[in-house]
């Protein structure tokens, strides 16, 4: 343990889609005492899957690089990637790799499903969100379609976090914050839709309870991990769900979180009911709202488009026209799962760095034009961005937020935010406390601050123009 600690030790985890860390923190200090980390691999082509079983060995294996401090948690929490489809049998076993929330193949389902229960505005009043092709519930109507016999072999339907939850501790537990993911929670009620569930030919009995806020899943029952028997074990939650504890956020102040995918979000005490399906109306993990954006291409689509024009990613260069939509794989935010990127106003005197700034707006405009829809109508039009996620390191994301936002910026020092979360989770269940509250003692939103710009108007609206012209190309 690289530091003395002050009180009990906890254990977060981070499944996400690309690698699972695990932290050891002191629940009253906050100080991280170990880590480890250890990959998934994701299958390419049109799915985008993986195997449950490699995200459980990747948990023993980050925890092993952890140590001694692991065998001394007192309680553990889950953090993981929203909206995957975990099949599993009679036997516990995976029925077929997951659908993962990048997955676009689901998008006719979406529309379907969609239409018939009654239209955006119906779903986003009953369950909060409309469900685009990355929510659950378009996924198992995918896999029932195209997969029929697999969805008949299936004996539990799982969210990623729930898969390791459950082999930690044998208990079917989920939590309000990753359920608000599925299409099947309703946040009207705060429970499973029969209705909806009926619809998609899917027995609540396959699901997990939800626990309540603050609620145990069970303690640690995997003798083979290096965690303590008997340690409690938190409900976890969806990786945002996981961030925004771990930032300790309170309502008005916004997130823009720049990873594989961006999201933007901030804590509500309204439940949101978005019918445009801009925003989706998520539960966070203590008791009140999450309402976010996410767009499928943000760091990754832009770090390819450094890689096309052989540049540095932080290689961009001011002035020119040119527009660029990175949308690479597809998007979300907008709701165009079949398009794919855009180039428009090229000229014989564009630079290669023009064109790589072009590549930060467009990837950064989608994000915060969802920004207003997130926010509560009373929240200060000034409050700053807490930018989170790899791309907040780099100095051409920073200015680029600045820049398009308006705002002032802040860049919180602590890193692996969803592995701290989840450990406030846990610390908060250890110590009887709000776990939001515990992440603000423990600092973790503190960081570089950054004084706002003036907007760059011009270039808001050659973005805001393009996307609206160009959008019989982007939706094939």
């Amino acid at each position: 343990m690289g530091a003395q600690s002050a009180g009990p030790l906890v254990v977060g985890v981070d499944s996400s889609t690309q690698s699972t860390k695990a932290l050891v923190v002191d629940a009253v200090t906050g100080a991280v005492l170990a880590r480890g980390q250890a990959p998934h691999t994701v299958s390419g082509g049109a799915g985008k899957e993986s195997d449950p079983g490699q995200w459980w060995q990747a948990l023993g294996e980050a925890l092993d690089q952890c140590g001694d401090a692991a065998r001394q948690a007192s309680a553990v929490s889950v953090g993981g990637q929203q909206h995957g489809l975990v099949t599993l049998d009679a036997a516990g076993a995976p029925v077929r790799p997951a659908m993962l929330w990048n997955d676009v193949r689901p998008a006719p389902q979406s529309e379907r499903l969609i239409a018939e229960r009654g239209g955006a505005a119906a779903w986003a009043d009953r369950v909060g969100s409309v469900p685009a092709s990355a929510f659950t519930v378009a996924k198992w109507a995918w896999l029932r379609e195209n997969e029929p016999a697999a969805a008949a072999a299936t004996a539990a339907v799982r969210l990623p976090h729930d898969y390791l939850t459950e082999r930690l501790t044998g208990e079917a537990v989920t939590d309000r914050g990753d359920a608000s993911g599925t299409g099947w929670w309703a946040s009207s009620t705060e429970s499973y839709d029969a209705e909806i569930l009926a619809h998609i030919g899917l027995d609540a009995g396959l699901l997990p309870r939800v626990a309540l806020p603050g609620e145990a899943a069970g303690t640690v029952h995997a003798g083979h991990l290096p965690l303590p028997k008997g340690a409690l074990v938190a409900a976890g939650t969806g990786d945002n769900m996981a961030a925004a504890l771990g930032l300790g956020l309170r309502p008005g102040l916004p997130v823009l979180s720049l990873g594989t995918s961006g999201t933007v979000y901030a804590v509500s005490t309204h439940r949101p009911a978005d019918p445009s399906g801009t925003v989706a109306g998520f539960a966070d993990a203590r008791g009140d709202w999450l309402p976010l954006a996410c767009t499928l291409n943000c760091t990754l689509a832009v770090d390819r488009v450094a890689a096309l024009l052989g540049r540095d990613r932080e290689a961009v260069e001011e002035g020119g026209g040119v527009v660029m939509l990175p949308f690479l794989d597809g998007e979300r935010t907008p709701n165009l799962p079949g398009a794919s990127g855009l180039v428009h106003g090229l000229r014989h005197d564009t630079t290669a760095g023009q064109l790589l700034q072009a590549a930060y707006d467009g990837a950064a405009f989608t994000l915060l034009t969802a920004l207003d829809r997130v926010l509560d109508a009373d929240a200060a039009p000034d409050a700053p961005l807490l930018l989170i996620g790899g791309g907040a390191r780099g100095r051409a994301w920073r200015d680029t937020v600045r820049r398009l936002s308006g705002r002032p910026v802040v860049v919180p020092e602590a890193q692996e935010l969803v592995a701290l979360g989840a450990a406030a989770q846990a610390a908060g269940l250890l110590l009887e406390e709000d776990p939001a509250a515990v992440a603000r003692r423990w600092g973790t939103a503190r960081g570089a601050e950054y004084e706002a710009r003036p907007r760059d108007e011009a270039a808001w609206e050659r973005l805001t123009a393009t996307l609206a012209d160009g959008e019989p190309l982007l939706r094939p």
